[in-house]
């Protein structure tokens, strides 16, 4: 029996809303590994407790889902194998809680760990977590797949790529590396049945902006691009590759007969890479007439989004995109590697306003090296978007975040605190109105905080004064329950969703010392 388990969602009570979603990555090996005949279950901690919310202990975390002791009830005692997901390296200290909980209640159970924290911080855990076994490095399908296949047969797990587990020496031991998987389309469709996602569905839980019984889906692997900032170079490496656009389709309307889906959010790294797979899979949608809607909440480039693709994006039921120019200072971008060109981009933006898109745009400021005059430029970019019409605009402050260029950057500067707890929670700073972390020698934390601030009033204080029917029309919405924007999202959750009172976790109970 092998058990696949999910954190709960870690954070900040500064933040505008929760960020919940179903486990898209946890569903895909639960079906590598049932294809490849193994008994498998998966404890979705968060969508299996969801509205319950708990106070962590630690200056202003919060967590929703089950409690620890909760996610050792639910794990079958013939678990042989219990894998561990956790995606976010804000998730850790939590996540090492859990791992060291459930070695203790399993001790005989095998212990493997994944995601990108893992992946990026490999040695880091399994030398401050002992509980944890392995570690799969990566893309994880066929690694835990592999990894398990040799355990069973008691083979060296040096048999398998792309995995990490501490030697006999008592040091962390790297396999050669594991290549990508390339054919896309063989990868077996996420098991679903084995996640709560009616809970997500019905509750309006998901990525993007809740407009009816929302599925996740993939329809790309990869980001061809390298930003500095950014984690996914380390863990995905940059090659793009695409799914069969048809097969997409048949996924999706499979959802719709199975799950009644009404909307699907696409959580790739970077969707919108090659015009001519876009527009395929727009008219193929449009051929299939299945009367849904569609979004792309994580961002994507604007170089293949012209006219013709924005129109057949909305016609295709595309009613929600995000961009990511993440800077309006051309020093800044070339900085953090972002190759693209503002005016370019906000042609793109206009195009999809003029096609009726919802469009939002994300904006990063603090970033190390960064000057005061180029966050005035980056000023400058977000008036211009609110004056052309962008309906929401995102503005985050900088996190040293591992696995990206920056991190390694300031690890070997020595510019990098120690690796404590308080550490990985002050990652969360990036989306906490109240808590902000700056990484710039130039800026301090406070004069970042009110930064941000101001950027966020700026852009909403141009669009409104431009367009003050967009304001009564976001009020209606949030009244009516019927979010178009995530700004409405946001303001619907946070004036009507009823939240339950905080109770407290207390974490940090089970150390190394107690892991045989």
């Amino acid at each position: 029996m092998i058990t696949l388990v999910r954190v709960p969602n870690v954070f900040a009570a500064g933040a505008l809303t929760l960020s919940v979603t179903p486990p898209i990555f946890l569903a895909y090996l639960a079906a590598s590994l049932r294809r490849n005949g193994y008994e498998v279950g998966v404890v979705d901690s968060a969508g299996e407790a969801i509205e319950q919310v708990y106070y962590l202990g630690r200056k202003n975390l919060y967590a929703n889902g089950l409690r620890i002791e909760e996610i050792l009830e639910i794990i079958p005692e013939g678990s042989r194998y219990i894998g561990v997901s956790f995606p976010f390296s804000h998730e850790w200290p939590l996540a090492k809680e859990v791992c060291f909980s459930i070695k203790k209640r399993f001790p005989d159970s095998v212990l493997i760990a994944g995601g990108e924290h893992a992946t990026a911080m490999s040695e880091f855990c399994l030398t401050s977590c002992k509980a944890i076994d392995y570690i799969i490095l990566g893309e994880g399908e066929e690694a835990i797949v592999g990894l398990i296949d040799v355990l069973e047969k008691d083979c060296s797990p040096d048999e398998v790529a792309g995995i990490a587990y501490i030697g006999k020496s008592g040091e962390a031991v790297f396999t050669e590396n594991r290549s990508r998987i390339l054919e896309i389309d063989d990868i077996p469709e996420p098991a679903w049945d084995l996640i709560p996602i009616e809970t997500y569905l019905s509750g309006g839980y998901s990525f993007g902006v809740n407009i009816g019984r929302t599925m996740p889906i993939i329809a790309t692997r990869g980001c061809p691009f390298r930003c500095t900032f950014c984690s996914n170079p380390f863990m995905w490496e940059t090659r793009w590759l695409a799914r069969k656009a048809v097969k997409v389709i048949d996924e999706m309307e499979k959802y719709i007969r199975e799950y009644n889906a009404e909307n699907f959010d696409f959580y790739d790294l970077t969707f919108i890479v090659r015009k001519s797979w876009i527009v395929e899979f727009c008219h193929l949608l449009l051929d299939r007439k299945l009367n849904i809607t569609w979004q792309l909440p994580s961002g994507t480039r604007s170089e293949a989004l012209d006219a013709e693709v924005t129109g057949l994006l909305y016609e295709s039921g595309c009613r929600n995109l995000s961009y990511a120019p993440e800077s309006g200072s051309p020093k800044t971008l070339q900085r953090i590697k972002k190759k693209m060109d503002l005016d370019i981009m906000l042609e793109s933006m206009k195009s999809s306003i003029s096609n009726k898109i919802n469009i939002k745009a994300n904006i990063i400021i603090g970033f190390p090296g960064e000057r005061l005059g180029n966050i005035l430029e980056t000023y400058k970019f977000i008036v211009r978007m609110a004056m052309v019409g962008v309906d929401d605009a995102s503005v985050w402050t900088f996190s040293a975040y591992p696995g990206s260029e920056i991190f390694d950057n300031l690890e070997r500067e020595n510019k990098l605190p120690e690796f404590t707890d308080d550490y990985f929670s002050s990652l969360l700073s990036y989306s906490d109105l109240k808590n902000v972390i700056s990484w710039n020698e130039n800026i301090s934390s406070w004069q970042l905080k009110y930064l941000r601030l101001f950027g966020l009033i700026l852009f909403y204080f141009v669009s409104y004064l431009l367009r003050p029917l967009r304001f009564i029309r976001n009020i209606r919405n949030v009244i009516r329950h019927k979010p178009q924007s995530r700004l409405e999202m946001i303001v619907e959750k946070a004036l009507f969703r009823h939240k339950k009172s905080p109770i407290k976790q207390d974490v940090g109970t089970v150390s190394n010392s107690e892991v045989k």
